[in-house]
């Protein structure tokens, strides 16, 4: 049947391990599914079907076998109309046997009737049993499906994930980074390294200045005493 034909090309998709080598393993799945439904709406009409042949062959063997008897009764009342001398012998056995072979015909049909509503059932039966498997699958594809959806959607991001990481990488911006934190340092290095000289020098300028006894003060105030001599002050 096509269903097996439709398991066989979802089988197919599922024992690829690397869903990136698949076209679309969701689209795939749910065409296949899609198929799987078509093929049970098929398979549920041919079921009905085949269930309503079953129920006319068994209505019609019913209908039969009360026909058949029926011309036998009548068969039997002809007959007695004839012991009780209400019709003809001869009239009476040519009418009973005319009853009897409609009996054996309806007879007859209820038996054929009858066969193929064997028949239908049996076909009926393994239809069913098709339309059971059909669900069993529909169901578990349904199933793999949100579980496939789900690989897909973990797989893209760990994929766009680690191209990411792979192109930051290549594209040097690590090593620029590394770069400029390595210049940053030098920078504070340097600068801590002025500012120690700076130190340096003025605290040798304070030690000078301290031992000759001329800081900023004395000077001053040796201006100020000559100021006052040239002014009479």
């Amino acid at each position: 049947m096509n269903f097996l034909n439709r398991l066989f090309k979802i089988g197919q998709a599922e024992a690829h391990s690397a869903i990136h080598q698949l076209e679309d393993p969701i689209k795939m799945t749910e065409q296949g599914l899609r198929d799987l439904r078509e093929d049970l709406d098929k398979a549920l009409q041919a079921l009905a079907e085949v269930k309503a042949l079953a129920i006319r062959s068994r209505n019609d063997a019913e209908q039969d076998r009360n026909r058949a008897l029926d011309y036998e009764n009548k068969a039997v009342l002809l007959l007695q109309k004839a012991q009780r001398q209400e019709l003809e012998s001869a009239e009476a056995d040519r009418l009973a046997t005319e009853a009897l072979r409609k009996k054996a015909q309806h007879e007859a049909q209820a038996a054929r009737a009858t066969q193929d509503q064997q028949k239908f059932e049996a076909s009926a039966q393994q239809l069913d049993q098709n339309v059971q498997q059909l669900k069993a699958t529909i169901s578990q594809w349904d199933n793999e499906l949100r579980t496939l959806k789900a690989r897909v959607t973990v797989s893209t991001a760990t994929k766009t994930i680690n191209q990411q990481l792979a192109q930051l990488d290549s594209s040097g911006t690590v090593t620029l980074l590394e770069r400029m934190k390595e210049k940053v340092a030098t920078e504070e290095a340097l600068a801590e390294s002025y500012g120690q000289i700076a130190q340096e020098s003025k605290s040798i300028d304070q030690e000078i200045e301290k031992v000759l006894g001329t800081d900023g003060g004395g000077q001053a105030s040796a201006e100020l005493t000559a100021l006052k001599a040239r002014l009479g002050l």
